[in-house]
């Protein structure tokens, strides 16, 4: 009987690799860099030789694994990926070029889906069967489980929360291509632009602690907003307003049990989760109004975690 399993996430500087007990133990992990060039063509062999590398190294067997689970960042289904720019891939049979090098089972997913799948099995999520996850980073990452399973959609684009429309006043494309996604004023960089936004519009009279000429990020903003800034205040009540409402929308579709909050803006702790919830809690459907609003747990480890419980389905 399988003892082990691998997860790998792999980002566009690095590849985080974990060694799993089937139980969710987790025994190792290490990075090894993801090298891009040549159209991604490495990526795959260097991952293939890392798990070999492990298993030669803590003397494995094949028949003690049961598997690599693999997060990418792009659309995955069937374990086949259209594209990821990121890793400079076009259309990519992850398990087929993987199994070949490693002889082992192999299950890929969406990097946030995964991310989501790792929350729900050791995370925020503990014990819960149906769980919405969102990241919020540089851009907003989210992935849905339904029933314990992650819902990839018809084309691998569940969970991708990040990308409702949600501002027609934006006319600056996201990076999907469209304009007013909830990506463009609910992720840090989002958090940055409503900051701008603010700032130009206050009154001249008006203080802020907010310094306008120096570096601006989602830490800055939120502890000025807990320190009472009037402008901070501002900021983090529009960016509570697109998120929280964005997600009760989702809620009453979806239905989660809890939704957790990670990525870097996740930091801002509990002021984050109190300001999402009163503007969630203020429309949505009924049945959803008490679904608690939680931090996630993983952090970067998430996606390892992820990846190892997706290769265990």
């Amino acid at each position: 009987m399988a003892k082990y399993c691998f997860g790998i996430d792999i980002g566009g500087t690095t590849v985080k690799c974990g060694l799993f007990e089937t139980d969710g133990t987790l025994l190792e992990k290490w990075e090894i860099p993801t090298r891009t060039e040549d159209s991604g063509s490495n990526i795959l062999p260097d991952v293939g030789k890392t798990i070999q590398e492990k298993m030669k190294e803590r003397g494995m067997k094949k028949s003690e694994v049961a598997g690599v689970g693999v997060g990418v960042p792009g659309p995955v289904r069937n374990n086949k990926l259209p594209y990821a720019v990121n890793l400079h891939w076009g259309e990519m049979d992850i398990a087929e070029i993987l199994g070949g090098i490693t002889g082992l089972k192999i299950k890929a997913g969406n990097d946030a889906n995964v991310a989501a799948l790792g929350e729900m099995w050791k995370g925020g999520a503990e014990g819960k069967q149906n769980v919405m996850v969102v990241t919020l980073g540089t851009g907003v990452g989210g992935g849905i489980i339904v029933d314990g399973h992650i819902v990839e959609g018809a084309h691998g684009a569940g969970g991708e929360i990040g990308h409702a429309h949600v501002e027609d006043a934006i006319t600056d494309p996201c990076g999907c291509g469209n304009c007013g996604c909830l990506e463009q004023v609910a992720s840090a960089t989002g958090i940055v632009r409503l900051t701008r936004e603010e700032l130009k519009k206050k009154d001249s009279a008006e203080t802020t602690i907010i310094n306008p000429d120096a570096p601006i990020d989602a830490k800055v903003v939120f502890d000025a907003y807990k320190a009472d800034d009037a402008v901070a205040t501002r900021i983090v009540n529009r960016f509570g307003k697109y998120l929280g409402t964005t997600l009760a929308a989702y809620s009453a579709v979806v239905d989660p049990e809890v939704i957790v909050l990670g990525g870097g803006v996740s930091k801002a702790g509990d002021a984050l989760v109190d300001i999402v919830s009163r503007y969630y809690r203020a429309v949505a459907f009924p049945a959803c109004v008490e679904t608690p609003i939680v931090l996630a747990k993983l952090g970067n480890d998430a996606g390892i975690y992820g990846s190892a419980r997706l290769v265990l389905d």
